[in-house]
């Protein structure tokens, strides 16, 4: 044994083959932080002076490769001073360097995932191999950053610049045989014979067969491109990936400028070229959300994977009451998971349009290429379209999502108990309707939960799980575990009014209707919550998306639950598109108008008739400039927001961030409302809070807000960690 580390071992085989073994002791998985790097720097001393090596193959002891470097060890150096950051970016990248300058072939066996500083430790080798399992890809952009260990810049000499921008841009992680297909490795085999295949490549290496050095001096020149190349491949591609990511990712086109101001550089000044655009990007606010976003996410996949552990019931077979759109679009998420569904309704028209709507699903993923139609066939099959009761005898748990009335769900609820087995879940996928009031109508309430998916199911990446009074943890464990299984982010909250998303999303149209009222032009706020603050739309839209008719019934749960905050005394936008049958999109006209083009695809445009309509609820048209529609329309939604966390609706700030992101389309580079705020600064926006409180109650900060500013508080701590 050459070297035994917590991290890295390091063996010398037959042959002179030396083998580096990423093998964290600690961890599931492989990853860089500070005890790795140091350990790999040791290691790179002693191969370096070791006489009986001959070449050094990488390996890892794990399923997977290595997944990345450690964000939640090293995001602390983000706000540190810049010159503290570009301290630890060169002494991180002495460990690949140091591996990369060894006087001997190296090679690397990947099978599994080499994401991030993963991957660019396999640039850092002469030869790369990868199982049929791998998959590879730079991720950074995806944080708001760019490669910080040479990833970028060895990448783009490896692939050339127009494939490695593709590569850095998307974030995507590839398989292996498109990884082939631009170079990035060299030779897929499978797992079984990985390490041997590799082994042989460096021993040919030794004998002169394939020319490591040629190689290795070729990824340390500049690049080769003469300038009318250049200049055309750079120009081009920064317009579209600019164009692509938008103004509020800049991470993307920093990579981009990064390969074109470093292409005339040798690797070593190429690297520090990338330091100093690694340090850019790092010390923004966007990578500040992302990183926290992705930090958040963890939170909900390991409370998830904890309520797989508690569960009472682990859920093989699903019922969904109610088809059409919604139930078909759960029971293919189901389905095409593994879970069977039974799809019971009580018309076959009914049945028939959720059959089709799952039957639609499958053949996308076909067309796609995420699923075989072997697979399709199997999912459609696993998918029972029934009439009868029959088959919820011997189901798990059973998903009501009939119509939003409370009366119409209570009876079936009642109904559907008397029929399932005594240890089944029952659900109900409601979006305003209180869980403790529908559970009143059950024998078993502590069995009964709400599961709100969101429309399109197949799209929106949250469920809300709403906990009642009489709900056991072990109900709410099984939801969790089985809304996970299904591929969905399950946010627990508890029961109010509009649960957590609904409830906080309401006073949002509310700020917007208030606005309408005073004068602003529809259109022109649409313009600035979508373009300016990020939205994937602007309220008036959304509204049109979500359905008049459906949110002023909701509209109405709120103001019956908040009356102080959500009530209004007089008609508004929504009263005069709903009273007028412009219901949105569903219509074909709201605030907008809707069509299709000569080629068939849907159109949006605005509607001189929803103005005239407007007249008898808004006064003369009246400019407000974009901060003032951002405070009006989004003050109401962070202090209701704020709200539901002092009243433990929801448990903490990355649960309430992340419901935001994946139920509404916050904008993911502003990490969600909490981090929002802490971007913002508490103080200030209570601050406008107060300059705005003369429009209601909704806008009144909360008393713990007032108290975090007067403290200097924030929701997340500093370090992101």
């Amino acid at each position: 044994m050459i070297f035994e580390g917590q991290s890295i071992q390091c063996r010398l085989r037959d042959k002179g083959i030396a083998e580096v073994c990423f093998d964290n002791q600690n961890e599931s998985v492989n990853k860089f932080d500070r005890a790795t790097l140091n350990e790999w720097l040791q290691v790179n001393e002693l191969l370096a002076e070791h006489k009986e090596v001959k070449a050094v193959m990488a390996t890892s002891g794990k399923p997977v490769f290595i997944v990345g470097a450690d964000i939640t060890e090293f995001n602390e150096l983000f706000s540190s001073s810049r010159e503290d950051l570009l301290g630890w970016l060169v002494e991180a990248n002495k460990a690949f360097t140091g591996f990369e300058d060894l006087p001997y072939p190296t090679a690397v066996a990947i099978d599994g995932m080499a994401l991030g500083g993963g991957l660019e430790m396999c640039l850092t080798c002469d030869f790369r191999v990868a199982s049929p399992k791998a998959q590879v890809g730079l991720p950074e952009s995806k944080l708001g950053l760019v490669p910080g260990f040479g990833g970028s810049v060895r990448l783009a000499r490896l692939i050339g610049p127009d494939n490695a921008f593709e590569w850095l841009s998307t974030g995507k992680a590839y398989k292996p045989e498109k990884a082939l297909a631009v170079g990035t490795i060299d030779a897929v085999v499978d797992s079984e014979h990985l390490v041997a295949s590799t082994e042989q490549m460096l021993l040919d290496a030794v004998e002169g067969k394939l020319d490591w050095q040629a190689r290795r001096a070729e990824k340390k020149a500049p690049l080769q491109l003469n300038k009318t190349e250049a200049m055309m491949s750079f120009m081009t591609s920064k317009a579209y990936i600019a164009g692509q990511a938008g103004p509020h990712y800049p991470a993307p086109v920093r990579g981009v400028q990064l390969i074109e101001d470093s292409a005339g550089m040798k690797l070593e000044d190429a690297i520090k070229a990338e330091h100093e655009a690694f340090a850019d990007m790092a010390q923004t606010e966007q990578a500040s959300a992302l990183i926290q976003l992705f930090l958040n996410d963890q939170v909900l996949k390991k409370k998830a994977k904890i309520a797989s552990k508690t569960a009472d019931i682990d859920v093989k077979s699903a019922t969904v009451l109610g088809a059409g759109i919604m139930g078909g679009g759960i029971a293919y998420q189901s389905a095409s998971r593994g879970v069977p569904a039974v799809m019971k309704d009580i018309k076959p028209e009914a049945l028939e349009q959720g059959m089709d709507e799952a039957i639609k699903l499958f053949g996308k993923g076909v067309k796609y290429g995420k699923i075989t139609t072997d697979k399709m066939a199997k999912g459609i099959a696993s998918i029972k379209p029934t009439l009868s009761y029959e088959e919820i005898k011997h189901t798990d748990i059973v998903v009501e999502a009939v119509v939003e009335n409370p009366k119409v769900k209570e009876a079936v609820l009642t109904e559907v108990e008397g029929l399932m087995p005594d240890d089944a879940i029952i659900c109900s996928n409601t979006s305003t309707i209180s869980i403790d009031r529908l559970a009143k109508s059950l024998k078993r309430p502590e069995k009964f939960c709400g599961m709100h998916f969101f429309n399109p199911v197949h799209k929106m990446p949250l469920v809300e799980i709403i906990r009642g009074e009489k709900t056991s943890d072990e109900t709410v464990a099984s939801v969790v575990a089985y809304a996970s299984k299904m591929g969905k982010s399950p946010v627990v909250v508890n029961d109010c009014p509009g649960f957590f998303v609904n409830r906080v999303l309401f006073p949002y149209f509310g700020g917007f209707t208030k606005l309408v009222r005073d004068g602003a032009d529809f259109q022109h706020v649409d313009k600035v919550m979508s373009k300016k603050f990020g939205w994937p739309m602007g309220p008036a839209y959304l509204l049109d998306v979500v359905g008049m008719d459906t949110g002023r019934h909701a509209a109405e749960v709120m103001a019956e639950g908040f009356p102080d905050r959500m009530s209004k005394e007089d008609k508004d936008a929504i009263d005069v598109m709903f009273e007028n049958d412009r219901y949105g999109q569903k219509s074909g006209s709201g605030f907008y108008v809707y069509g299709k083009d000569k080629k068939g695809r849907p159109t949006k445009e605005a509607d001189p008739k929803a103005y005239e309509l407007l007249k008898e609820v808004a006064a003369d048209t009246k400019d407000f400039d974009d901060e003032e529609i951002i405070a009006r329309t989004m003050l109401p939604m962070i202090i209701e927001t704020i709200r539901c966390l002092e009243e433990g609706i929801i448990d903490s700030p990355a649960e309430g961030d992340m419901a935001l992101i994946y139920g509404l389309g916050f904008p993911p580079f502003r990490g969600g409302v909490f981090k929002y705020v802490d971007s913002q600064g508490i103080a200030s926006i209570v601050e406008l809070a107060k300059k705005y409180q003369h429009l209601g109650k909704a806008y009144e900060p909360t008393t713990g807000m007032l108290k975090m500013a007067q403290d200097d508080k924030k929701f997340y701590p500093s370090d992101l960690s």
